[in-house]
């Protein structure tokens, strides 16, 4: 039987690891951003795992119809007090929240990888909550992640797509890499239309937050990282599938 899961412990910092770093926030969040931004279609944006609405917020200046569903209370209430009734937030989770509609354009990024069953989730997206012509965003951490290979060389790390202790107190579950991220999302019913990878990077998150309050980074640098990744996908922070709703399975 499934433990009773705490979704307000799992999103506080652990002691050797944070939830979310500045990295997160300044510089994958708006190039995930920049990643989508091609892709939007026009209408509705269901945002699925919201936290505290830090990368909700970057949704503003693209949709007027918003809505997020977050299981963590706690976040929700920080959100809201972030964003007020710009957003529609419901506290929920994915396996059991009922949504009043479809959505032309769904994001989950950095969540799969928390889930107990990835592929139930997703044939709900498929299934129930995109339009016919939406567009899915999907995007995990990745465990070929260069930084994360390093780690496993210097025995930190047992093998790439492990769950490590610190990722385990906030909730993940498992480990994607591009192939095994497309296999679930295949196995839901989900059509890939574009595959790519979102930053490349050599360097943990920790580390990522010294350098950038240094001038040791430039913005050059950020963009020629984010570029590299476009041509090694499989060598990038995060990893991105963008689907559209396919046949039920």
């Amino acid at each position: 039987m499934q433990n009773q899961r705490d979704y307000n412990l799992e999103g506080q910092d652990a002691r050797e690891h944070k939830y979310a770093y500045g990295f997160d926030f300044d510089v994958m969040h708006p190039y995930m951003l920049r990643s989508f931004e091609p892709f939007f279609r026009q209408g509705s944006l269901l945002e699925l795992g919201s936290y505290q609405g830090d990368f909700t917020g970057r949704f503003l200046p693209y949709f007027d119809d918003i809505t997020c569903v977050e299981a963590s209370d706690e976040a929700i209430g920080i959100a809201q007090n972030r964003l007020g009734t710009q957003v529609q937030f419901i506290n929920a989770t994915f396996e059991k929240v009922t949504l009043p509609k479809r959505y032309d354009n769904i994001v989950l990024t950095h969540v799969l990888e928390h889930l107990d069953d990835p592929v139930q989730v997703l044939k709900r997206i498929n299934a129930e909550w995109l339009t016919e012509k939406g567009r899915f965003f999907l995007v995990c951490p990745n465990a070929n992640a260069p930084s994360r290979q390093i780690a496993v060389k210097m025995g930190l790390i047992s093998h790439n797509t492990a769950v490590t202790p610190a990722e385990a107190e906030h909730g993940h579950r498992c480990t994607y890499a591009l192939d095994t991220l497309e296999r679930d999302a295949i196995a839901a019913g989900l059509k890939v239309i574009h595959r790519s990878g979102i930053f490349f990077k050599a360097l943990a998150n920790f580390q990522w937050d010294r350098l950038l309050q240094t001038d040791i980074i430039s913005p050059a640098y950020l963009e020629g990282c984010y570029h590299l990744g476009q041509q090694y996908p499989e060598l990038c922070s995060s990893i991105f599938l963008l689907c559209e709703a396919g046949k039920p399975r």
